[in-house]
């Protein structure tokens, strides 16, 4: 019987945690703050901020937006930035992408402060997750750990392959999966659009991660059965005219192999979302010096 890996549930038990954690640093005087910033007419990137601001909102942070008008010189988004990093109330720094033609995405990256980069995607933050002493863990990587713990995956010592390198998930990933100071202790495999037999690689793993970016990318013959698959992809795709949203993963059928797959929607995005909030509390507990028992 295949197990459907729940990210709701698993995400609101974690929000669960990060709002009792909000109300231990608030008893101190220290109220979590999070800005999101926003330099885009682009109505899915509004989506997302809106939801990112109702996440705090619920569990007590204090929730700031900035928008920067999309044709604005990009010094306009890299200043403000800059102000929200000397912005005492501010803990956490977001800057939604896409970006528009005109800004340098590795400048604005650099441009946030490392202790709040949230999203731990500053140079900074990168090198200290490779060197074994991540200051944060970036938020999608560390839901699917969170994920794969909830139905008791043990990745030590399993072969796990990574479908996708990019800088926010794969890359990561991979490096958390084979670390053994991130507790993933897995031989790892990294595969891409290169990868050539693409399917031999992914047979063969305990733990297939999919997160290239295209639609049911990996079938029911591409993975062994008893393996775990987790699906970051989120696709829109045309079906007999409806507009359908999908995975990376041919979820039906590979369903049908698999000991437990997250589903889409309502596997991995619930826990991108939910360590956003986590790394936000993380972040002001160790800029007030208070701790906190994070979930």
């Amino acid at each position: 019987m295949t197990e459907v890996i729940d990210g709701n549930a698993v995400a609101e038990e974690i929000r669960a945690g990060v709002s009792d954690c909000v109300e231990t640093l608030t008893d101190t005087g220290v109220k979590p703050g999070l800005a999101t910033v926003l330099m885009s007419d682009d109505p899915a990137s509004e989506t997302y901020v809106s939801m990112k601001q109702r996440d705090c909102e619920e569990v007590g942070i204090e929730g700031i937006h900035v928008d920067v008008d999309n044709d604005a010189p990009a010094e306009e988004l890299y200043d403000t930035v800059e102000r929200l990093n000397d912005d005492d109330d501010v803990h956490g720094v977001l800057v939604q992408k896409p970006f528009v033609d005109q800004v340098d995405e590795r400048r604005v990256l650099r441009t946030i402060a490392p202790e709040k980069d949230v999203d731990a995607f500053h140079p900074a933050n990168v090198g200290r997750l490779v060197a074994g002493d991540p200051r944060f863990k970036p938020c999608t990587p560390h839901g699917i750990q969170r994920l794969l713990e909830s139905v008791d995956v043990e990745t030590e010592g399993k072969e796990a392959v990574v479908v996708g390198r990019s800088d926010i998930v794969g890359k990561p990933m991979a490096n958390m999966l084979f670390s053994k100071s991130a507790g993933g202790n897995a031989t790892t495999t990294v595969c891409h659009s290169r990868t050539e037999d693409l399917a031999a690689h992914t047979r063969r793993a305990d733990i297939v991660v999919a997160a290239a970016g295209r639609p049911e990318f990996i079938t029911g013959d591409m993975v062994s059965e008893g393996c775990v698959v987790v699906d970051v992809g989120i696709n829109r795709v045309e079906r007999d005219g409806d507009s359908e949203l999908v995975g990376d993963v041919a979820y039906d059928e590979v369903a049908e192999k698999a000991a437990a797959i997250t589903p889409v929607p309502g596997g991995v995005g619930p826990m991108t979302r939910a360590m956003l909030l986590y790394n936000t509390v993380k972040a002001a507990s160790a800029e007030s010096g208070v701790d906190v028992e994070l979930p």
